[in-house]
């Protein structure tokens, strides 16, 4: 018997769940789907190279998700419909390597855009961070031509930082610190 069956983590990753969401740890058995939106070019138009990844990338992805959240406590969480389980995409807290601050991120699957989600899911993701955490402040990292994600950042109430380059890449960033999160979005 493998050590984490299919559908198994042994990480202490918190379930989060809002009216129509659940966020949750990813394990083996999301391989194929979390694959399925990594091949998608729509989705990673704006994301790393630009350009779909193949499943054995994908996989690679994954496991630094929640290596991630083993190493540093915080990390993006798989996205689920609740009524439907149905993957729709992940969202939560990045700080690579280079990354000038913990971000807040978003990836919803085109299928599932325009329904709320990743702004339902980035809300509950910053409530966790600044409660959880005790975090200062939040920022995210946005491709200077992805309008969706510089749209969805100023509602959830981040603004405009400056543009610089991470990473190799030239990124819009964004910003919100804790007070004025629970100012915008009290409990």
């Amino acid at each position: 018997m493998p050590l984490n069956p299919p559908g198994k983590t042994s990480m202490d990753i918190p379930v989060l769940e809002t009216e129509r969401l659940r966020m949750r740890a990813f394990t083996q058995a999301d391989a194929d789907n979390f694959a399925t939106l990594n091949a998608n070019a729509d989705f990673v138009r704006y994301l790393g190279q630009g350009v779909p990844i193949d499943s054995v990338e994908s996989w690679r992805v994954m496991a630094t998700i929640l290596g991630h959240w083993q190493l540093l406590g915080y990390g993006l969480w798989l996205v689920e419909e609740k009524y439907s389980g149905r993957f729709v995409g992940r969202v939560g807290l990045l700080n690579l390597p280079g990354w000038p601050g913990i971000e807040i991120g978003w990836g919803i699957a085109p299928d599932f855009w325009g329904r709320g989600y990743a702004f339902e899911a980035a809300l509950v993701s910053m409530r966790w961070a600044f409660d959880e955490l005790q975090l200062n402040q939040l920022i995210s990292l946005i491709h200077p031509d992805n309008q969706a994600s510089k749209k969805l950042a100023q509602r959830v109430g981040e603004t405009f930082l400056n543009q610089q380059e991470v990473a190799g890449k030239l990124c819009d960033i964004y910003a919100i610190d804790r007070a004025e999160f629970l100012t915008l979005h009290p409990a």
